[in-house]
């Protein structure tokens, strides 16, 4: 019998045989294998969406937005003629919540103002900024504006400054700013007392170079000349200090507060957030649990995109000044727009144009 006339049956049993079976069996095997990983990198693919979705939409949930476009209506002004933005940043000394009354330091004060607020000026290019601070006793002409309920609060001279957001609300601060200065505000941005203490705390804390002694018996704040390093309580009794350093007057204060920001932005951009998912969240929540912006920002989506859109902007070059002022004739306890530094100062940023040195210097301060 020839070697190929190997029965069929014969064939199936033989070794050789058994080893095509087996391979196939184990190909199976290897197959219904790689089914189940893919299976299982899918559940957990889906639910590590699901999880990063629930961490997105409660971020998102912890934004509060405001429409001030439509509160504000049409008559406002031209927004910049380049691509660049101007936004009004707001601390608010809202007292609303346990945590917020214990760090404005007692419940006898009612509502909430204006504790800072800054004009930051992002030009074409988007590279450095200028911030501008507005000071909280500065006598400002509030114009006409609508209130929540849709009443109509009409307007007034010789009003502070830091009195408008509780007497009207965010819109008519916004309003106001606007009035005062002819500068379209494209954004708004607040954060209050427990926001601001939790992002310091969130990014484990700032370190500021502090210019001189600082003695407050109303805060607390006890500093020496020098480098500290300061948690989210103390960092609050800092921007906030006023009788602690200079002349006690809200303009002694402004120097902390933007020596103090440009500190926080440097802190915020070393942070290692795409090396660390967990701290990246604390920071995110921290930030976004106490603000309020307008209603183009007021998600997690657009928030990302314009900080990506600001991520050229290098806070060691961006500039902060104090809107030019002197001190008011009738009560000295208060200041005006000096001019003509002050019309000088906003022709400047509504024209996205370099700000000349004459329209830095302020008689109030001397400078």
């Amino acid at each position: 019998m020839s070697h190929d006339a190997i029965p069929a049956s014969t064939q199936e049993d033989s070794p050789a045989s058994h080893g095509g079976r087996g391979k196939r069996k184990e190909g199976r095997k290897r197959r219904r294998g790689l089914k189940i990983t893919l299976v299982v990198l899918l559940v957990l693919l889906l639910a590590a969406g699901g999880t990063a979705w629930w961490l997105w939409s409660r971020l998102d949930g912890n934004i509060t937005g405001v429409d001030i476009n439509k509160a504000l209506g049409e008559d406002r002004p031209e927004k910049l003629p380049t691509s660049g933005q101007n936004l009004l940043v707001l601390g608010s000394d809202s007292r609303a919540g346990a945590e917020n009354k214990k760090l404005g330091g007692g419940g006898a004060v009612s509502g909430a103002r204006s504790d800072t607020a800054l004009v930051v000026h992002i030009p074409e290019g988007r590279e450095k900024a200028v911030a501008v601070s507005i000071p909280r006793d500065t006598l400002v002409t509030r114009p006409e504006c609508t209130k929540g309920d849709g009443s109509t609060v009409p307007t007034q001279n010789r009003v502070m400054f830091n009195s408008v957001y509780s007497q009207v609300g965010p819109a008519c601060v916004v309003k106001t700013v606007e009035k005062m200065s002819g500068v379209r505000i494209d954004h708004y941005l607040e954060i209050n007392f427990a926001g601001f203490k939790g992002l310091v705390d969130a990014i484990g804390g700032v370190t500021v170079d502090v210019p001189e002694d600082i003695h407050d018996k109303s805060s607390g704040l006890d500093l020496t000349a020098g480098q500290h390093r300061l948690n989210g309580t103390e960092s609050l009794s800092y921007v906030r200090t006023r009788h602690g350093i200079g002349d006690g007057s809200d303009l002694g204060r402004i120097g902390l507060q933007q020596q103090f920001l440009m500190a926080l932005l440097s802190e915020v951009k070393k942070q290692d957030l795409l090396g660390s998912p967990t701290s990246a969240y604390k920071i995110a929540n921290s930030a976004t649990k106490s603000l309020t912006t307008d209603e183009e920002l007021a998600s997690l989506t657009s928030l990302a995109q314009f900080a990506r859109s600001m991520n050229g902007v290098d806070p060691e070059t961006m500039e902060t000044i104090m809107l030019p002022v002197a001190y008011d004739k009738v009560d000295p306890n208060r200041v005006v727009a000096a001019e003509p530094q002050a019309t000088t100062l906003w022709k400047a940023i509504r024209t996205d144009s370099a700000i000349p040195a004459s329209a830095k210097k302020s008689p109030a301060t001397g400078g």
